[in-house]
């Protein structure tokens, strides 16, 4: 049941680009399209799974018991870097066209800072190998989530008739705020299912 409360927390309430603003320049960059945003969901989600179980594993196995904890970030972000260079292989050779409307928003998987954050905080917070697992992939797709959202609204805003002075990125920085309050609504939500679960 705890790993429940972790996926709800970490997809809704604890959301990592709407409530801990990690990860915003590819929210912002690669969400003018739907099908771009789910491209660019499942690859972070895909990058950040496995990320995060290496750097746990590097910080459990290799730097804590060499008192290397001062490479944390260094070597979190080499990890990274080089996940991010495989997955762009892979797309090329197996999805071209989604490779294609990435872009240059592919290497950005690479300085975003949602996968580094995410690597961090489970190592911050204790979690065991397979609670990291789900956090990690309960954040992914809480990013994937508001991704694919807020592309379904800028879709919607491309057809709308909005004043001269608000359009481009003054409604997206509006819409991007609006969407982060309605995710606000879902705090406390935890602490209310963490009785109901049986968790103190």
């Amino acid at each position: 049941m705890e790993y429940i409360l972790i996926c709800i927390t970490a997809i809704f309430v604890n959301n990592i680009v709407l409530s801990q603003f990690l990860g915003i320049c590819p929210f912002l960059g690669v969400s003018q399209r739907v099908n771009t945003a789910l491209g660019m969901g499942a690859a972070v989600t895909f990058v950040m799974t496995l990320a995060t179980v290496v750097t746990y594993l590097l910080q459990i196995y290799v730097l804590n018991p060499m008192d290397l904890g001062y490479l944390q970030t260094l070597s979190f972000i080499l990890v990274i870097a080089s996940l991010v260079q495989l997955v762009e292989i892979i797309l090329k050779k197996v999805s071209p066209a989604l490779y294609q409307s990435l872009g240059v928003f592919l290497p950005l998987i690479t300085t975003n800072c949602a996968i580094l954050g995410v690597a961090i905080l489970v190592i911050q917070r204790d979690y065991t190998l397979l609670e990291s697992l789900v956090y990690a992939l309960a954040s992914a797709i809480g990013f994937g989530l508001a991704l694919v959202i807020f592309a379904g609204l800028r879709e919607h805003l491309a057809m709308a008739d909005i004043p001269k002075g608000m359009r481009g990125m003054a409604i997206t920085l509006v819409t991007a705020g609006i969407l982060a309050l309605a995710f606000m609504g879902f705090s406390g939500v935890d602490g209310g299912l963490k009785p109901l679960f049986g968790i103190e």
